[in-house]
């Protein structure tokens, strides 16, 4: 199998920690061709979607930690035809690049996309999350998305909570995500103008939430592979931030899922993959859904770390893309027996 993985920059990559790396290093020690581009590396030659990638050379023996595996990799740049790969796995970071998805369009038939390009169209952002919320659903905390300045302001003062979330629609890995009171409402309008215009003008969407109680020990990021748990990990935030995320110095625990959150994955998970979301990160608070990832969910190698590796999510993540790329295989090669057949008749 021969995957191409299009994802940030390979010298952006934490060697330590970096989910993308993590499922790499299982197809490389799987004996799988690995190549890598950014979204910015594609391009089309004589009509044919290609791009140039870093391809990793493949290895004897691959390293059994992810440094080690990082520092002796060894890369060489190629342009190839995306069609030609077996699977391409989505890994780039927020916010979606939809010139990218049209250069993607062309293979999409050819070659098996993880997640989907439709999927990742309609769930990019925060937004998809309220797809789960309705009148006769407690799924996710009370929500707000808007650009209009006045219409937030009103809904701060006539919530019957004293404290909410405010944070940008295109935001990831807890950028921008902050914690408002009502008794700061002096400072309220500077912090939505400050969100809501850019410097050249424009506009932006900013979500309004419930602040739910007890998010002031943490979340649960929940990683979903075809609608289904493969893994889970208490994020707790640090001292000096209500962030839970990592990468704004957050910690981890060990976290087995209640009853409650075992319900939410099992309501959501059908959606997910109708949608073509397999491998998404899901964030949960107080049994309620916070955000649904669906572009870089990261994870992997914490929740391999507090389980002191009993759980190997990307073995099971590995394990799937192979199985999907093998019924695409089948199919192909039944719809081309067939065809032969009515040829021949």
């Amino acid at each position: 199998m021969n995957v191409c993985f299009i994802m940030y920059p390979w010298d952006e990559i934490d060697p330590e920690n970096d989910t993308s790396l993590a499922l790499i290093k299982e197809c490389a020690k799987r004996g799988h061709g690995v190549a890598m581009c950014t979204p910015a590396n594609l391009t089309i030659r004589d009509s044919v979607t290609n791009a140039f990638c870093m391809v990793i050379g493949r290895m004897e023996k691959v390293p059994s930690t992810l440094k080690a595996f990082y520092n002796k990799a060894n890369l060489r740049e190629e342009m190839l035809p995306l069609a030609g790969f077996d699977a391409i796995f989505f890994r780039a970071n927020p916010p979606l690049d939809p010139i990218m998805l049209n250069f993607l369009d062309s293979v999409k038939d050819d070659v098996f996309i993880v997640n989907s390009l439709e999927g990742m169209r309609e769930a990019n952002n925060k937004l998809y999350t309220a797809a789960f919320g309705d009148a006769h659903s407690n799924i996710i905390p009370n929500t707000h998305v808007s650009k209009n300045k006045e219409y937030l302001v009103k809904q701060i003062r006539e919530s019957k909570a004293d404290k909410m979330i405010l944070k940008p629609l295109n935001g990831f890995g807890g950028s921008g995500v902050i914690l408002i009171e009502k008794s700061a409402m002096n400072n309220i309008k500077s912090l939505l103008d400050f969100y809501i215009t850019s410097a050249d003008g424009s506009s932006n969407y900013v979500i309004l939430q419930d602040y739910i109680e007890g998010a002031d020990q943490g979340d649960v990021r929940i990683l979903l592979l075809n609608g289904e748990p493969v893994g889970a990990m208490k994020r707790v935030p640090g001292s000096d931030d209500h962030r839970s995320n990592v990468s704004a110095g957050g910690s981890v625990q060990k976290h087995s899922l209640t009853k409650a959150e075992k319900a939410l994955c099992k309501q959501i998970g059908p959606k997910l993959v109708k949608d073509g979301l397999y491998f998404v990160g899901i964030d949960v608070i107080g049994g309620k859904l916070v955000e649904v990832n669906v572009m870089s969910p990261g994870g992997i190698t914490y929740i391999n770390k507090v389980y002191k590796s009993k759980i190997k999510v990307e073995e099971r993540v590995i394990d799937f893309l192979e199985s999907k790329v093998v019924d695409q295989m089948q199919a192909f090669d039944r719809r081309t027996r067939l065809r032969k057949t009515v040829q021949d008749a």
